[in-house]
């Protein structure tokens, strides 16, 4: 499916074929469960939220202003969804101070694994407002005005949060991470 697919899926679905939304779903359900699990960590919460996700989609299709791509307020619907989820049933945290740098490994791959186990927990550590900052950037991969819009922040607000999440993990993982490293944590 193509954009003009989605836009021609919610059009059907707008003029009474509730049928349409099964090709949205289809097409985008990976990335929202994905999207789910960065926040949660745990596969059956995020296709639950994932799906709750979409039924506020179509329930809110004729709220789109089609000023951008579906998509992106589709992901920006769904990371609301999922933060007000996420607030509402909050999973117990783990402190920063508790997060363990990797120890050494026996090889390469086990330190790897480890390195991104230490980054994943540390990420997972953070407050909420620069947790769902490093997610939609660095493991939804967008573009900082995309990622800004998602979480319904200005773009100088949205690269403050990097910052300082950057700072922070960098401060609790000196060894173990770089910027460029956050991408691996997927």
């Amino acid at each position: 499916m193509t954009p003009a697919d989605d836009l021609a899926a919610v059009d059907r679905v707008l003029a009474g074929d509730p049928a349409a939304f099964e090709g949205i779903v289809r097409r985008w359900q990976g990335p929202l469960v994905n999207l789910a699990y960065r926040f949660c960590r745990d596969r059956g919460r995020a296709e639950d939220l994932a799906q709750e996700a979409f039924l506020r989609a179509y329930r809110g299709l004729g709220h789109w202003r089609r000023e951008g791509r579906f998509s992106t307020w589709l992901f920006a619907l769904a990371t609301n969804v999922y933060r007000t989820e996420i607030r509402r049933i909050p999973q117990t945290p783990v402190p920063l101070d508790l997060v363990d740098p990797p120890g050494a490994a026996e090889t390469a791959d086990a330190g790897d694994e480890d390195r991104r186990q230490a980054i994943r927990r540390a990420v997972d550590a953070l407050p909420a407002k620069y947790r769902d900052a490093l997610i939609v950037f660095y493991f939804r991969e967008m573009d900082i005005a995309t990622a800004a819009a998602m979480l319904g922040v200005p773009e100088g607000t949205l690269k403050a949060r990097l910052s300082r999440a950057r700072d922070l993990l960098r401060r609790k993982l000196p060894s173990t991470i770089a910027t460029p490293r956050l991408r691996e944590a997927q």
